[in-house]
C-alpha cells in the first residue's frame, strides 16, 4: 500500500493540481509506484503467488491506460514513459 504523503507528492507531481486524481498520468504514476513496491515484495517472498497474480493485474492495467495515453496524446506518453522509466 501506498502511504497518503506518497500518493499526495505523485499527485501534486503528476497532476494538474493537489487533487487531480482521475487523470491518466496520475494513475499511471501511482500504478508504477505500486508495481515497483510490490515487486521488491515478491523478490523477497518468491512463493506469494497471489501477489504474482495481483502484479500481473497492475501490470494489465497501466498497459491500458498508457495505451489509451499514446492513442490521445503522444507527447505526454513519451515524456511520461521517460520520466517513470518505463520500457515500451
Amino acid at each position: 500500500m501506498l502511504s497518503k504523503a506518497k500518493v499526495a507528492e505523485i499527485v501534486k507531481k503528476y497532476g494538474k493540481d493537489e487533487k487531480d486524481t482521475g487523470s491518466v498520468e496520475v494513475q499511471i504514476a501511482l500504478l508504477t509506484e505500486q508495481i515497483n513496491e510490490l515487486t521488491k515484495h515478491l523478490k523477497e517472498n518468491k512463493k506469494d503467488a497471489s501477489g504474482r497474480r495481483g502484479l500481473f493485474v497492475l501490470v494489465g492495467k497501466r498497459r491500458g491506460l498508457l495505451d489509451y495515453l499514446n492513442r490521445s496524446d503522444r507527447d505526454s506518453y513519451i515524456k511520461l514513459l521517460t520520466e517513470l522509466k518505463i520500457r515500451k
